[in-house]
């Protein structure tokens, strides 16, 4: 083995290994800040905006993805790495010294946008630096940055709050942010320039697009969740209409159709993460307003299944090849998710086993573990020399979209619950029915993925 060999080796450990600690510093951060929220919350008097907080996180991730995933191809990875770490770091300080929940809003806004431009990065690095046949493999690892800060983090940050102070769960991440970078960059100083960038600075800005996506997606949460009819369902309807616009343009052609190929990867992505949450966002609920849980029961009860994700994320990427049936393999992991969602239904009933519903949910991050490595993979594989920016925010933006879908959706039954005199645990078993239909279409909509170059695959990887 050449000298050449060798330090392209090392660097590309320490890159692997960067990666992962920036998907657990992400992961660190929204586990942590979701567990001392509500402190926040009660110190602040900021119970109004106690929704708004979460919503704009997420939808700043939005913009944040799509603006990053453009940077990464039109002027490499590296400086655009750099200012989503910085405004990462600037958004944990802001809500850190906050003394009114406004500012907490703001600095909540400045972390999502700098916590969802490290994603595309991370998939744009993947699809540079390691060769097809290894993206599985490190897609896996990534994949498992999730679980240490899934077990430890909602503890930890428990801890602070109630003993020192909320503050530090802000300001304590800021150290691992800068670890992080120093990482990270010091492995991408060795990449080379790549030639196809100076085509990437030809194509129009793809941010407005995903400002009004995020403008959309902001219009329909707040419709579907409003007590006033005429409000919800003017806001609702504007909302779609931005939104679809927006997503149609910044997603590959035929999305909506999950057209084979590319488009219905992401299609399928969408779905998938739509199904997931819709129980994993509300189980914990269904633990405390039905069987009278304990906090650290309800985060117990679905912790197996990040646990199982990452089984499963390390079982795909051993048997996944170019030659493997990927549709077949994306059909095992929809099934698996059904059956955990079906599973899940019994503990809308007080006495039902909280230790079941652990085991049977841990069914359903299985199959999301086996669905997720081989489609980011494969998706990776449409992405030309200077694109790889471009397939990474679609990706994300796929299942942030999901996310963003079921959240809604999900927020509303549980809101009008809240206003009339429905059950709580008739919301929440809509909830779970819209997740397995959501699962079922996924099945069937999955027999069109397949990998580039496959037989009658008409997709493209650009709009």
């Amino acid at each position: 083995m050449t000298d050449a060999h060798v330090t392209d080796s090392v660097h590309r450990r320490t890159l692997a290994v960067g990666l992962v600690l920036s998907t657990s510093l992400v992961a660190f951060e929204v586990t942590s800040v979701l567990t001392a929220l509500p402190t926040i919350s009660d110190e602040l008097d900021g119970d109004s905006l106690y929704g708004a907080t979460l919503a704009a996180y997420m939808l700043a991730n939005l913009v944040g993805l799509v603006a990053s995933g453009e940077q990464a191809d039109r002027h490499g990875p590296r400086r655009p790495f750099i200012v989503c770490i910085t405004v990462f770091v600037i958004g944990l300080v802001v809500a850190g010294i906050a003394n009114d929940m406004v500012i907490v809003l703001l600095g909540r806004i400045v972390q999502g946008a700098g916590a969802g431009g490290l994603a595309p990065i991370t998939f744009a690095l993947i699809g540079r630096v390691w060769p097809a046949d290894g993206r599985a493999t490190i897609l896996a690892w990534v994949s498992a940055g999730w679980v240490l800060p899934s077990l430890v983090a909602p503890g930890l940050a428990g801890w602070i709050t109630n003993e020192i102070d909320w503050r530090w769960v802000f300001i304590g991440i800021a150290p691992l942010a800068i670890i992080t970078a120093l990482v990270v960059v010091s492995a991408m100083g060795s990449l080379p320039i790549d030639p196809h960038l100076s085509s990437a600075r030809d194509r129009s800005s793809r941010v407005p697009l995903a400002l009004g996506l995020a403008l959309g997606v902001g219009l329909v949460i707040g419709g579907v969740q409003s007590p006033d009819a005429a409000v919800a369902v003017v806001s609702t309807a504007v909302g779609v209409t931005v939104a679809m616009t927006s997503f149609r343009r910044l997603m590959p052609p035929g999305t909506l159709r999950a057209r084979p190929g590319l488009p219905a990867i992401l299609a399928c992505r969408s779905l998938a993460t739509a199904a997931f949450l819709g129980a994993d966002s509300f189980i914990p609920l269904a633990a405390d307003r039905i069987h009278g849980a304990s906090a650290t029961v309800q985060g117990f009860v679905i912790i197996g299944a990040a646990l199982a994700w990452s089984v499963g994320s390390a079982l795909s990427s051993r048997r996944d090849s170019p030659e493997r049936d990927l549709a077949r393999t994306s059909r095992g992991g929809f099934l698996l998710l059904i059956i955990g969602l079906a599973g899940v239904l019994p503990v809308l009933s007080a006495d039902w086993s909280l230790l079941t519903t652990f085991f049977t949910w841990c069914i359903a991050g299985l199959g999301m573990g086996l669905l997720f490595v081989p489609t980011s993979a494969a998706a990776l594989e449409y992405a030309d020399s200077g694109t790889e920016g471009t397939i990474g925010s679609q990706i994300n933006l796929a299942d942030n979209v999901g996310f963003a879908l079921m959240g809604g959706l999900g927020g509303a039954t549980v809101a009008a619950s809240d206003r009339t005199q429905w059950p709580l645990s008739h919301a929440l078993a809509s909830n779970l029915i819209m997740a397995i239909l959501f699962g079922f279409l996924g099945l069937l909509l999955a027999r069109r993925i397949s990998r580039r170059g496959s037989s009658g695959n008409m997709a493209h990887a650009d709009n």
